[in-house]
């Protein structure tokens, strides 16, 4: 396959060998990202690209959906396994449109929606301006407490009860601590309101039971499949079967056509290898990385948003140990080394979503890579010691050696 790629189109080709040469000789480590195995690779780019299958299994308006009926079957069975859910639907190509196929099944334009604030760790599905969330429907969103960097979870039913919103959601993209799905469960009840929780970075660690699972408390829940859980690229939606029709309309014909078959089998290729005992072991090291990463970092003097991690990724705050360097100068800079994070908003951010005065650094990826507590040790002080001197050309050229060192140990695909 990859043989007819160079031969049919070498500027593409070069392009992928570029990528997969850049995989394994960086430190992904942007929480949002991870490494597939083949399995799901060769699922991905398999024939199933090549056909239409618009409807669900058994229900499709065009013929010949025997197979793919099968794979999708296959995905939706183990995800239920997986993350206990009464209904599933492995159709949404993303985790926003996941999120999009539950307003559509229970909201009207201008309905409320309350959510995290982007600059606190939400997303942009939850109801940004900028996003069909926030042009669509009235929102407002809670915030952490700016001393703690904890939801405060009085003020949110207090918000709650004042705003009177029609869907509360729980989920975030930048939040390094665990949500209390009950009390959000209990705090939608008192104002009837429908409960969204939005576990796109969290599905793998929720699957291995090494993470609160929100779905007994929550009518809804998305997240996307490419993040903890390493399996296709896209999204997921579980809810109670009392919503699973207007689910499933929402999302076709609501809101996407066909499914991208190939996606789906990705998908279901990903839940079978997540369901082997191996997986578990897998995100227990990605929850004790980032706590061992976290804890380096703070040695240091750098300062994180709650003090700290829960999970799989954490929020490094600059203002207080390196107040002149913005979030895109400390990306920029650990770049230049081979370790690839990205700037983010923190609580109480003055600056630009395209400047910030954060990084955000998740361990899912290094830990696929085979990475344990000593590997992220020498992250740490990676991080660290560029962040103190990130125009300091020596520096640069131990941090970059060091990092070639990690890469060669531990490659991406052998």
């Amino acid at each position: 396959m990859a043989r007819e790629l160079r031969q049919t189109d070498p500027k593409v080709s070069e392009a992928i060998d570029h990528e997969r040469e850049r995989q394994e000789s960086a430190l992904g480590m942007i929480a949002s990202e991870n490494h597939v195995s083949e399995a799901v690779l060769e699922a991905q780019g398999s024939v199933l690209t090549n056909k239409y299958a618009e409807g669900y299994p058994g229900a499709r308006y065009y013929g010949g959906c025997q197979h793919v009926d099968e794979v999708e079957n296959l995905a939706i069975e183990r995800a239920e396994e997986l993350w206990g859910a009464e209904h599933v639907n492995v159709q949404p190509h993303s985790g926003t449109q996941a999120n999009m196929g539950v307003y559509f099944s229970v909201l009207e334009p201008g309905d409320k929606i309350l959510s995290l604030s982007l600059s606190h760790g939400g997303h942009l599905s939850h109801g940004h301006a900028v996003n069909f969330s926030g042009q669509l429907y009235d929102v407002e969103q809670y915030e952490v407490d700016p001393e703690t960097g904890y939801v405060d979870y009085d003020e949110l039913a207090r918000h709650a009860h004042e705003f009177d919103p029609d869907l509360v959601v729980s989920g975030s993209s930048a939040y390094p601590r665990e949500f209390d799905f009950e009390r959000f469960e209990s705090i939608a009840d008192e104002v009837d309101a429908y409960h969204l929780s939005d576990i796109a970075h969290i599905t793998g660690l929720v699957a291995a039971g090494v993470h609160a699972n929100p779905v007994p408390h929550a009518d809804f829940v998305t997240g996307s499949t490419h993040k903890t859980i390493r399996a296709g690229r896209g999204g997921i939606i579980m809810c109670t079967e009392e919503h699973a029709d207007d689910v499933d309309s929402a999302v076709f014909p609501g809101s996407q056509g066909g499914p991208l078959m190939h996606n789906v089998a990705g998908k279901a290729v990903g839940f079978g290898e997540a369901l082997e005992p191996e997986f578990e072991e897998y995100a227990r090291q990605v929850v004790d990385n980032a706590k061992t990463l976290a804890s380096v970092l703070q040695d240091h003097g750098l300062s994180l948003v709650s003090g700290g991690t829960d999970k799989h990724l954490l929020l490094v705050d600059l203002r207080e140990s390196h107040p002149e360097l913005t979030g895109k100068e400390a990306e920029a800079a650990l770049d230049d080394v081979g370790l690839v994070i990205n700037k983010n908003t923190v609580p109480g951010e003055t600056r630009s979503p395209m400047v910030t005065s954060g990084i955000r650094i998740g361990t899912p990826a290094v830990t696929t890579r085979g990475f344990g507590e000593e590997e992220m040790e020498a992250v740490g002080e990676v991080v660290a010691n560029v962040l103190d001197d990130p125009t300091d050309d020596e520096v640069k050229r131990e941090a970059s050696w060091r990092v070639e060192r990690l890469c060669d140990e531990f490659p991406v695909y052998e």
